[in-house]
């Protein structure tokens, strides 16, 4: 296996740090728009293995599906892993189809809402363009693993063991994604700084939130007539989460899951809350109102530039801020309906990240290193065949068990990570 990894910002940075203790890869390696931030991702990660030779640094443009083939061609790259944000999906989807290598991703190509009715019904949703490139993708004979991070990835994971192995009959699959963290600027106060990148958390957040249900799905004769959308910051619950994280209140949040585990799982319910936090809402509403979230570029003094990339531009980087993190994040599926026993079940299965473990160990904030960890265990699956497959498909189309397995296993056989499955007494309580 030769890996192309574009992208060498914090989650990209932490992935090479995680490959390079494991030895099923031949080749690794790292392409970013800025060679030196790719070079110095390279020097940090040889220095982590003494005799490491297998990692290498390129310059690429992401943004050029011609530019990305090229580099597949010339480094003869058998799998790329897209480790940039979401807005270079689809140039990379293209490169990597007409050069004939395995794709990756960690987040799907861009939703865009409907124009009469956003807060009712979907228009263009999370990964509807890849997913139209489906067949391309088979007659090719190549794979497109498509959402396997953390979220979306690990947690659809959770949801097809949970099916496979929990339940007779799912009522809902849950996504909660919660954390206790808490930034320290220079000045030892506390502070705001977003976990990841603050360009997808706007573009997510303030997208109107999907949700998927069996009945409508049914009753539309259509997997697709099981879709539709909220507005943003729906249906708040306070959500309890586990290793001393505590209660969080959660809301709906446009997310992948609810548009990938539909096609392979079984349930009445779909949905995805995330954690936001009252600060975090508030920053949001603002940006909204005050249309900083604008992805449409304004002249400023001759110079053209889009608002949110202001926004995130003055901002602390994501992979800079883990010294001043302190906590940990919690990612998992809540799964609610009848066990294999034939009893009502609600259980969470989760994988929690302690700042101050993935620092230690990786240098690397919590949030990025436990999303870059997946695709990695992915990686070394599909080298393994143990997965495999051609199309565009979802983490859920894949067997749950060897991934968990090889994810929680003591190193250096697995990667030393262990998750959770805590069975949950009472339901999450709803905001009013």
């Amino acid at each position: 296996m030769r890996i192309l990894m574009i992208g060498a910002g914090g989650v990209g940075d932490a992935a090479a740090k995680i490959a390079v203790e494991r030895d099923f890869f031949d080749v690794f390696v790292v392409a970013d728009y800025d060679i030196e931030r790719a070079r110095r991702t390279v020097d940090v990660v040889k220095e982590r293995r003494p005799g490491e030779n297998r990692f290498h640094a390129v310059a690429v443009d992401a943004s050029d599906s011609d530019n990305v083939a090229a580099m597949i061609r010339l480094t003869g790259a058998t799998h790329v892993l897209n480790a940039v944000d979401p807005r270079f999906v689809m140039t990379i989807f293209a490169g990597c189809l007409a050069a004939g290598a395995n794709y990756l991703d960690m987040a799907m190509s861009l939703s865009q809402r409907h124009p009469a009715q956003p807060f009712a019904l979907p228009h263009v949703k999370l990964g509807d363009e890849q997913f139209a490139q489906a067949s391309d993708w088979e007659g090719r004979e190549r794979l497109a693993l498509v959402g396997i991070g953390v979220e979306p990835g690990l947690s659809d994971v959770f949801a097809r063991y949970a099916q496979d192995n929990l339940f007779g009959e799912i009522d809902e699959l849950g996504t909660r994604d919660g954390a206790n963290l808490a930034y320290y600027g220079p000045d030892g106060s506390e502070a705001f700084a977003p976990g990841f990148s603050m360009w997808t958390i706007i573009e997510e957040c303030l997208n109107p939130p999907v949700v998927w249900e069996k009945a409508r799905s049914e009753k539309g004769g259509s997997l697709e007539a099981g879709f539709f959308t909220l507005p943003p910051f729906s249906e708040p619950e306070i959500f309890d989460f586990p290793e001393g994280i505590g209660p969080v209140e959660c809301v709906q949040v446009e997310h992948e899951e609810v548009l990938l585990m539909p096609r392979w799982l079984d349930a009445k319910r779909v949905t995805f809350k995330y954690g936001l936090g009252a600060e975090m809402i508030s920053i949001l509403k603002a940006l909204k109102a005050l249309g900083l979230d604008s992805t449409e570029p304004i002249t400023i003094k001759g110079v053209q530039v889009a608002p949110r990339d202001i926004v995130a531009a003055v901002l602390p980087d994501p992979a800079t801020i883990g010294p001043q993190l302190t906590g940990k994040t919690c990612a998992g599926v809540h799964v609610t309906g009848v066990g294999k026993d034939g009893k009502p079940r609600s259980t969470y299965l989760y994988h929690v990240a302690d700042n101050e473990v993935t620092m230690r160990d990786y240098g690397a904030q919590c949030i990025v290193w436990q999303t870059a960890i997946n695709p990695i265990v992915a990686l070394e699956l599909l080298a393994q065949g143990v997965w495999s497959g051609v199309g565009v498909l979802g983490p859920e189309a894949f067997p749950a068990e060897p991934f968990l397995e090889l994810l929680a296993a003591p190193k250096p056989d697995g990667y030393g990570s262990p998750w959770g499955l805590q069975e949950v007494e009472a339901a999450p309580a709803v905001v009013a």
